[in-house]
């Protein structure tokens, strides 16, 4: 930032830049945005960030965001309990639930393998994933057609085919290399309906 620029001012527009997807000047836009607000609404704000962080945790079975211990999804009676969509990140599971369509569970890895990044099966939420197979009869791999999405859901694939569970992959209607809380409703329910055994 410039030298013009104060020091806190300096010091809350790099905090915003730490969030994905926001740039240096949009940065600075909402720095200057939050430090123009009255000073209770910045505390509000600051304060629901806070409490939201403190209040959410991973549901004990799919590692959703969850302000119990187990979340909504998991808890409902009605959902498929045989069949289990495995997701990258809680972001993923909103936008399944948002397009309808799909009645089972989810597990969240929080993550996708990504050897370059240092990322290993270690890191990311597979061991949970094993251990609530039991009755399970079908695994859906949702995770994003990326390099990396590709090599979580091979690699997850090979180590519950043996157990005699079915593994499938969304079907292609999703574009290559995107993210699939940007896909809309009807897309993501076609990707469904069309999933193939891997």
């Amino acid at each position: 930032m410039s030298e013009f620029v104060s020091l806190p001012l300096a010091l809350a527009a790099e905090q915003f830049a730490k969030l994905p997807g926001v740039g240096i000047k949009t940065a600075q836009r909402l720095a200057y945005y939050v430090l123009n607000l009255p000073e209770n609404e910045v505390k509000a704000f600051a304060e629901n960030i806070v409490k939201a962080r403190q209040s959410v945790r991973l549901c004990v079975c799919c590692q959703n965001f969850t302000e119990r211990e187990t979340c909504e999804i998991c808890a409902d009676e009605n959902r498929k309990r045989e069949q289990i969509c495995v997701v990258e990140s809680p972001k993923d599971v909103s936008a399944f639930e948002r397009a309808g369509g799909y009645d089972g569970l989810y597990h969240v890895l929080h993550g996708l393998l990504s050897p370059m990044d240092g990322i290993g099966a270690e890191d990311i939420k597979i061991k949970e994933l094993i251990a609530r197979l039991g009755n399970v009869k079908e695994v859906i791999m949702a995770t994003n057609p990326t390099v990396e999405g590709e090599a979580t859901a091979m690699y997850i694939g090979r180590i519950i085919k043996p157990m005699g569970i079915k593994v499938t992959r969304l079907a292609y209607g999703l574009p290559a290399g995107s993210a699939l809380e940007f896909a809309d409703d009807v897309t993501l329910v076609k990707a469904f309906e069309n999933r193939n055994e891997i």
